[in-house]
This record gives structure tokens, C-alpha cells and sequence, in this order.
């Protein structure tokens, strides 16, 4: 037996009746040989974990646009973070955590600049709108390695474009991703608000405290357990949980996620994104050969759309201001005005 074969053995052995095995994978769109060391679903964890779009996770903002500080969450933390809490609940339901941590890792791959400031942005001038976890699936069917794509399997597909809104992942890994991505954003928002100032602990009513925990740690103890503890054909949070953890996400919302003091920036961050997309709409030229085959098969707005859904916070901000903003004046000696 090859390493593969018995990993996927050992599979079969020790997890629920209710998890993904990868021997029962569906497959992927294009056929390969199996890897003689890695189940396919390790394989797609490592195939994302490699790619680019995973490493301009660091430079793209989660909540806060350019935070002066270096321990407020960046898209690639958030991705982290939430793999790290669908791991715990996964190997808890005996649930296949290989699954569950690539579907976890390639969730947001698609995620604009600048946060949901930039989605709100690309979806305002896109035909047909743009949804962050659309592009996600995007990213890892067509975009990758120069319009190959990463050739993923389709559990790991599914999870990924069922991560948010829509309908629900086919597998129960998928669906864990769902509730740790929750979980995790509400969470280090909050501790990233209190850092900025924007808001403090005891913000929160003491129901919501007292229900969910009064620290971050608390409360993500909290919703991890209680969601292993109910879950059984389904991912899920017992109703006297749920209710608190809903609240605290509206509270969210009021406090940090419409914040003026937070999001003033938001206004300035959208209008750089549609200049950047009117611009190359007319200047197509000026876009990377790389996104040529786009512009070919599917039309100029959507490969500027890809362009700038891919770029990193300050990736774009260079290219912005190589564009828009005139080189700084030279003294040419004429003295003072």
C-alpha cells in the first residue's frame, strides 16, 4: 500500500459515517494520478497554500482600512483563524479535518482591496455584480496559474462557494466553514474595535456576555463546543446560543461594521476602485498580458474585474497613483514663490 492508500484506510476506520472521505471524493474537472503521499483533499490544502492568491491575502485588508498597528487581522490572520476553528470542530465530529481546513484556506481567496468596501465597489460596476465568494471559486477554477486554475476537487469547490450566502456546502465540512467563518470574523472584530478604540467589552449587553463569555477566547469556547454538542446530521448552534450569537452580529453592525469613525475612509477607498476600473475598461492595454485569454473569452469589464478583485491593499494604491497622481514637482532652482 502506497502512504495515500493508507491514510485513506485510516480514514475509513477512525471518522463519522457523516464525513467526506477522500476516496469518495467526486473528482476533479480535469483527471491526474493520485499522489502517492497525500489524499486529495491534502492535496488541495497544499495546492492553495501554495498559490498566489493565498500570499496577497496578507496584504488585503479584513476590517480596518491601513491600521496603524500590527495586530489588527488581515485577510490572511481571518483565513487563519478560521481554518484553526474548523479544524477544532471538524476532528471533534470525527469529520474529515483535511477537508474542512482546504475548504477553510481557499475561502476568501476571492476577497477584494480594501475589504468589503472594495466588493461593494466592483459590485457596483460589474455586469453582473461581484460576490466575493463567487470569485473565490473563481480564483481556484480559472485563474490560478495563468488560467489553468488549481483543479481542486469539488467538495473543496462547493465549500468554497457556499462559505457565505446561498445554498448550503453538500458536505458537513463545507458547512463547518461557514459557522467558523462566522465565528471568527464576529470575534476578532471585536477584538480589533476594542484595540482601535472604537468600541470596548462592555459595549456588549450583559446577556449577550454572560451567554457567549466575556472575553474573545470565552466566547469562541463557547460557540466551538456548543456547536460539536449539537451537531449531529447537521452544523448547528443550540437555540439559547444561537439567539446571543445572532445579537452580538447585529450589534456588530451598529457598533463597528457602519461605524463612521471606522469606515470614513470606505468612501475614498470605493471611489480609487471604480477610477480603476473605468480607467482600464478604456485602456485595455494596460492591462497584464497575463489576463489577455480573459479579454479574449469573456470581454474587457470581467479581466478588469479579476485584475483588480486580485490586488493587494497596497499593490493597488501604486498603481493608482502611477496612473493618477503626477510625479512629485523638481526644484528647478527657481527659488522661493
Amino acid at each position: 500500500m502506497t502512504v495515500r492508500e493508507k491514510l485513506e484506510n485510516n480514514e475509513s476506520m477512525i471518522l463519522s459515517k457523516n464525513a467526506c472521505l477522500s476516496v469518495n471524493t467526486r473528482g476533479r474537472e480535469v483527471f491526474e494520478e493520485k499522489c502517492s503521499l497525500r489524499t486529495d483533499f491534502q492535496r488541495d490544502r497544499d495546492r492553495i497554500i501554495h498559490s498566489n492568491s493565498f500570499r496577497r491575502l496578507k496584504h488585503k485588508t479584513q476590517v480596518f482600512l491601513s491600521p496603524l498597528g500590527d495586530h489588527y487581522r488581515t485577510r490572511l490572520t481571518h483565513t487563519l483563524e478560521v481554518a484553526q476553528i474548523a479544524r477544532t470542530i471538524s476532528n471533534a465530529l470525527a469529520l474529515n479535518s483535511d477537508l474542512t481546513e482546504a475548504i477553510a484556506l481557499g475561502h476568501d481567496l476571492g476577497h477584494t482591496p480594501f475589504g468589503h468596501a472594495g466588493e461593494r465597489a466592483l459590485n457596483e460596476v460589474c455586469p453582473g455584480g461581484f460576490r466575493h465568494y463567487e470569485q473565490s471559486l473563481r480564483v481556484v477554477e480559472k485563474l490560478e496559474k495563468g488560467g489553468r486554475g488549481l483543479n481542486l476537487t469539488y467538495e473543496v469547490r462547493d465549500g468554497i462557494v457556499c462559505h457565505t450566502k446561498g445554498k448550503e456546502a453538500d458536505t458537513l465540512e463545507g458547512r463547518i466553514v461557514k459557522l467558523a467563518d462566522r465565528i471568527a470574523y464576529i470575534n476578532h472584530d471585536i477584538d480589533d474595535a476594542v484595540r482601535g478604540g472604537i468600541m470596548t467589552e462592555e459595549d456588549i449587553p450583559l446577556t449577550i456576555r454572560l451567554s457567549l463569555g466575556t472575553t474573545k477566547s470565552e466566547r469562541i469556547d463557547t460557540l466551538v463546543k456548543n456547536c460539536v454538542e449539537n451537531s449531529v446530521d447537521d452544523i448547528c448552534l443550540s437555540s439559547d446560543i444561537k439567539k446571543p450569537f445572532d445579537e452580538l452580529h447585529s450589534l456588530m453592525f451598529s457598533l463597528v461594521y457602519t461605524n463612521p469613525s471606522c469606515k470614513s475612509e470606505e468612501t475614498k477607498a470605493i471611489d480609487i476602485i471604480i477610477q480603476l476600473y473605468e480607467y482600464f475598461v478604456k485602456n485595455s492595454s494596460k492591462i497584464p498580458e497575463a489576463y489577455s485569454y480573459i479579454i479574449e473569452n469573456e470581454g474587457i469589464e470581467r479581466a478588469v474585474c479579476d485584475y483588480i478583485a486580485g490586488m493587494s491593499d497596497r499593490y493597488l494604491l501604486s498603481v493608482y497613483h502611477s496612473i493618477f497622481i503626477p510625479d512629485s514637482w523638481v526644484d528647478m532652482g527657481m527659488g522661493d514663490f
